[in-house]
């Protein structure tokens, strides 16, 4: 049964990362430029969309809220919720957790959502198309696999240390 519990809050932490992207994007792919790459970027503030300082604060804003809004996510379904003790308890149930958003990331909103639709488009910057690249999404997926085992980890000693 916890298996399932965490299966399902995997999910329920990639909506969350899905729902954030909508929010971004709302009024145009532009509110998420900071996601982009830097020529992307370059391109846009060249074309007047935005200006290089609210690139910088929008990637400020969604590191401040996203990453400690993932943290606390994972800490209150393991911990509070589910009642994990020790380290490997702990530890794989938010593997399962962020990996589960890391899949659906990748796949979903990288390969689908950015990758085949019009949602993330850029006016005047289609050339410079695919927006996330192989090697981009080779580096995403190495870093979000190793990325998560790190976090997890760390979380996991964490709150052996508290507990």
């Amino acid at each position: 049964m916890i298996v399932v519990k965490v299966i399902i809050e995997g999910l329920g932490l990639g909506f969350l990362l899905y729902l954030i992207c909508a929010i971004g994007i709302r009024n145009g792919a532009v509110g998420m430029v900071h996601l982009y790459s830097d020529e992307v970027k370059q391109r846009v503030v060249e074309n007047g969309l935005t200006t290089a300082e609210e690139i910088k604060r929008r990637s400020i804003l969604f590191k401040c809220i996203c990453i400690p809004g993932y943290l606390i996510y994972v800490l209150v379904c393991v911990y509070a919720i589910n009642g994990a003790r020790g380290f490997f308890n702990g530890f794989w149930q938010m593997i399962v957790i962020l990996s589960i958003m890391n899949v659906i990331d990748r796949i979903l909103v990288d390969g689908y959502w950015v990758g085949h639709t019009d949602a993330w488009n850029i006016p005047e910057t289609e050339d410079l198309k695919p927006y996330i690249t192989v090697k981009d999404k080779q580096k995403k997926w190495f870093m979000g696999t190793v990325g998560m085992a790190i976090i997890s980890a760390i979380l996991s000693g964490i709150m052996c240390l508290i507990l």
